[in-house]
């Protein structure tokens, strides 16, 4: 892999190479819904990156905020990605509050099991299937006799 330290790299490729993202056109894409933001100001997928710049973005649900510690224009192994970028400490703070928070809420399905009581037994389903057939489905019916 090559660390480039001269020249800037385009944003989506640098995301791409640091691992942000598994394509370089998903990486494009969130770019283009304005989720990715460089220095403060929402970019474009063929902006410039360059050493110094901080760049926040969302990957999921979870937002981060990096520093460019370096530049590559090739994907490389996830040990040497993780040496182009430094995670502001204020970013690992929000994302342990974030997961705190998640781990504390309620479970959604929770809810749902308190409304129903899960599957209707033999004789529920039975007593169901009764006061279905109490002439409603025959006063209905299609049929002429």
């Amino acid at each position: 892999m090559s660390v480039t330290t001269t020249s800037g790299v385009r944003l989506d490729k640098w995301l791409w190479a640091a691992r942000f993202f598994k394509t370089r056109s998903l990486a494009a894409e969130e770019i283009h819904k304005g989720r990715v933001s460089v220095n403060g100001t929402v970019a474009k997928a063929a902006r410039e990156v360059r050493i110094g710049d901080t760049i926040a973005l969302r990957q999921g649900n979870i937002p981060k905020t990096v520093q460019v510690l370096g530049l590559s224009h090739m994907r490389g192994p996830a040990p040497i990605a993780q040496q182009l970028y430094a995670e502001t400490p204020e970013s690992q703070q929000q994302r342990q509050q974030l997961a705190e928070q998640r781990r504390l809420a309620p479970e959604p399905a929770a809810a749902i099991a308190q409304q129903r009581q899960g599957r209707p037994t033999k004789r529920q389903r039975r007593d169901l299937d009764e006061a279905r057939s109490d002439g409603w489905g025959e006063r209905w019916s299609a049929r002429w006799e």
